[in-house]
Order: C-alpha cells, then sequence, then structure tokens
C-alpha cells in the first residue's frame, strides 16, 4: 500500500533496523549530519536497486555527492573521484537506460527486464578489473593517498559493477559483495588510523553488503520468472 507496496518484509525491516542505528549513531556519538543524510539516502538507493526500480537514482544522487565530499576529509581521493566523477553522472544515465528497458508487467513491482553475464563476458569483466586495479593503485599512491590497494580494488570494482547495474546484469550484485566487504575494511581502517566520528559510513556499508546479498538473491528470482513470462 502507498510507497511501501509490494515491499517485503525483509525489505522493510533491513530499511528500518539500519535507519535507527544511524539515528543512534547520530546522537550517541556526535557523528556527522552529512554522514547521516548520505548513509540513509544510500541505503535508500541500494533497497530500491535490489527491486529493480528505477527511482534509486534519484536517492543516488544525493548520496554519491555527500559521499564524496565526506571521503576528502580522510584523504580517500579514490572514493572522492569515483563518486564525484562517476557515480554522480551516471546516475542521470542510469535514469535514462533503464526507462529505456522498462518491463510492461513487472514481477514483483520490479520496473526493468534483466540479464545475465556469459561465460564470455566474465572473463573479460575479471581481466579488466585485475589490469585496472593494479594500475589504479599506483596511481593512487602517487597522489599520495591513504590504504591505496583497497581504495583502488574498491573503485575499480565499484566501476565494474555500476556498468553492469547499467546493463541490469544480475552478476552486478557479486561484484558489489566484494565492494561493500572492502569498503569496510577501508573505513575501518581510516577512522582507526585518522580517529573522526562518521561511524555512519561503517553501517552504510555494513547495510549495503546485507542488501546486496539479498539483491542478488531477489534478480537471480526475478530472472528467472521473466524468462518463464517470456516463454
Amino acid at each position: 500500500m502507498g510507497i511501501l507496496k509490494n515491499w517485503t518484509r525483509f525489505e522493510i525491516g533491513w530499511l528500518f533496523t539500519f535507519t535507527l542505528i544511524n539515528i543512534y549513531l547520530f546522537f550517541a556519538w556526535s557523528d556527522s549530519l552529512l554522514g547521516l543524510i548520505s548513509s540513509i539516502s544510500g541505503m535508500l538507493c541500494v533497497v530500491l536497486v535490489a527491486k529493480g526500480k528505477i527511482a534509486n537514482y534519484y536517492f543516488g544522487i544525493v548520496q554519491t555527492l555527500t559521499y564524496a565530499y565526506i571521503a576528502y576529509g580522510y584523504g580517500l581521493y579514490g572514493e572522492v573521484m569515483l563518486n564525484a566523477l562517476f557515480y554522480f553522472p551516471v546516475q542521470f544515465i542510469g535514469i535514462y537506460m533503464w526507462k529505456k528497458n522498462k518491463t510492461e508487467h513487472g514481477v514483483n513491482g520490479e520496473d526493468v527486464i534483466i540479464n545475465s553475464l556469459t561465460k564470455k563476458g566474465w572473463f573479460y569483466t575479471v581481466l579488466s578489473i585485475l589490469i585496472l586495479t593494479i594500475g589504479y593503485g599506483f596511481f593512487l599512491k602517487f597522489l599520495g593517498g591513504n590504504l591505496v590497494w583497497t581504495d583502488s580494488a574498491t573503485n575499480v570494482l565499484s566501476i565494474a559493477a555500476q556498468i553492469l547495474m547499467l546493463k541490469r546484469y544480475t552478476e552486478q550484485w557479486l561484484l558489489w559483495i566484494s565492494v561493500n566487504v572492502l569498503s569496510i575494511f577501508l573505513w575501518l581502517g581510516a577512522l582507526i588510523s585518522q580517529g573522526g566520528n562518521d561511524f555512519s559510513m561503517l553501517v552504510m556499508w555494513s547495510a549495503f553488503l546485507v542488501n546486496s546479498i539479498y539483491g542478488y538473491v531477489n534478480w537471480r528470482k526475478l530472472s528467472i520468472k521473466q524468462v518463464q513470462e517470456a516463454a
């Protein structure tokens, strides 16, 4: 009913739980308001992606800009460039591409047609990730960034996952799972080594990890249902 139409109990519970945690951290640890906004908008974005909803991109616009600003304060230049120069403009491309590939009759409320990678597609994806991670890592090291290899890996994996997301591939979620695990360690290392009170970043990436696992399972189911409907 209303805005929560076609939402499962898991989706509502997931969003409610992590939102409460973020609000608690905001007051208990004097977390930054920008961190709270970034975390909540990011959670709304990813849960809507898991549901195959085009509206995810509108929350993504808010999250990418606020997150880039926070990451800059911690010297995570890879994260800054990824969000400000790649993720932010990609949100508008995503809105256009997903609207061009809408379903006629959504299954469980999803908006778009879902695809799957071939073995050849997987090979080129993994090879590109390895080469770019090494090259970008040396570039970040030259800039004097912090935690450069983890920063590089999360950035390259994120770009690859985002491209797969634009093309609506189910396998994007396997890359997002890797990104989220690495990002948790990245922010944990940054907060321990530099201090700071942006603990909402850890909560946000933990929430993203839970959602990415759910997203993979959900998109697999939706893909199977769409194939059955088309048969």
